[in-house]
């Protein structure tokens, strides 16, 4: 179960305030100037359009908009109809806290402005004009200013960090690939090195006591054959030693994938890499390659507190999946990262899956070489 934020708390805060300031109405201490059955079907759709407003999973910024529109209509209905209900602007001031997540500046402070008109109407109902309904509505003005000035400034920090984070991710990932290259690099050197200096002159060796094979003298016989078998398997060795420094891998599996998710601001990443894995050097750079695209969609579309990455293998194939206890997709339209990590894994001779019902999932097969 997913863990609630400082994001879902304070929706329920404002919630619960939304409900609050309804009570005398709705129970009868305060009576609207129309049916409290219209008042009431004016509440819940401003309730209604607020949440159609902010949570955005399926919908169009388009179809957003007007969910926001017509939660701020119906709350300017729910403020004038019922004016001695004093507790009722909050709404205006929740509905315009909502702006930075829904329109933009210019249109925000619009919303703010007719609000601030609509309460000093509703002011005027109850007390005339008088200096207390300049006084209520210019106060009210003030907290919707301040309300959306800050939660303007949270959202670009918050979007700030997300860059950060998506930047760390995408540092980390390349130190760990460029460090396994520079490894390969090195260890290509030092075999050739190896084969270059040291074979060839032991070939030179063996073939001089092949030659010497061939002379007089039992005892130098018997010593000849004896540093030729040496000589021969030392050479061996030399070849062996090189094919390993070819063929072993650059990079340490675990250790690379655990550098990508480390310190991710805001994302608990866990990597679990089974004793049996063995990936070679392109293999290894595909998987960092795509937990790095995992990281980074989680922290770009998931809102997800913890990322779990499991690498396995079953005999035939190395078997990667993340998942992330975010809040997932129904339908699942791949992106450019996703459609990446299914290329890298196809050319590899792998396949790719996705699963958004439960947080998001991607589970990752690549043949084992």
């Amino acid at each position: 179960m997913r863990r609630m934020g400082l994001d879902e708390w304070s929706g329920l805060a404002m919630l619960v305030v939304c409900a609050g300031a309804a009570v005398p109405v709705v129970f009868g201490l305060v009576e609207p100037t129309v049916p409290r059955a219209v008042w009431v079907v004016l509440y819940l759709t401003t309730l209604t359009g607020a949440l159609a407003a902010v949570a955005d999973v399926g919908r169009s910024p388009v179809t957003r908009r007007v969910a926001y529109g017509a939660a701020v209509v119906a709350c300017w209905g729910v403020v004038l109809t019922a004016p001695r209900a004093g507790l009722l602007p909050i709404l205006l001031v929740v509905v315009a806290a909502l702006g930075p997540e829904v329109v933009r500046m210019p249109a925000n402070l619009v919303v703010v402005a007719l609000n601030t008109v609509v309460i000093g109407l509703a002011n005027a109902r109850v007390h005339d004009l008088s200096l207390e309904v300049f006084f209520s509505a210019g106060f009210y003005a003030l907290i919707q200013l301040a309300t959306v000035f800050s939660l303007t400034a949270i959202r670009r920090e918050k979007e700030l960090r997300r860059q950060l984070a998506r930047a760390h991710v995408d540092l980390q990932a390349a130190s760990v690939l460029l460090a396994g290259s520079a490894r390969t690099a090195e260890r290509l050197h030092i075999s050739r090195e190896l084969h270059d200096l040291i074979g060839h002159q032991l070939t030179v060796l063996t073939l001089e006591l092949e030659a010497a094979r061939h002379r007089r003298g039992d005892a130098v016989r018997e010593h000849v054959e004896r540093a030729d078998r040496v000589a021969r398997a030392v050479l061996a060795d030399v070849r062996t030693t090189v094919g390993a420094l070819r063929a072993g891998p650059a990079t340490d599996l675990a250790e690379a994938l655990r550098e990508v998710g480390r310190d991710v601001p805001g994302l608990d990443v866990v990597v679990e890499v089974g004793d049996d894995v063995v990936a070679d050097e392109e293999q290894t750079a595909a998987l960092v390659r795509t937990v790095q695209e995992v990281v980074t969609n989680t922290l770009r579309h998931a809102e997800a507190h913890e990322l779990w990455v499991d690498v396995g293998c079953d005999g035939e194939s190395i078997r990667l999946t993340a998942s992330d206890d975010g809040r997932g997709a129904p339908e699942v339209v791949p992106g450019n990262g996703l459609r990446g990590i299914a290329e890298r894994c196809a050319a590899l001779g792998g396949d790719v899956s996705y699963d958004g019902r439960s947080g998001f999932q991607v589970s990752v097969r690549v043949p084992v070489r």
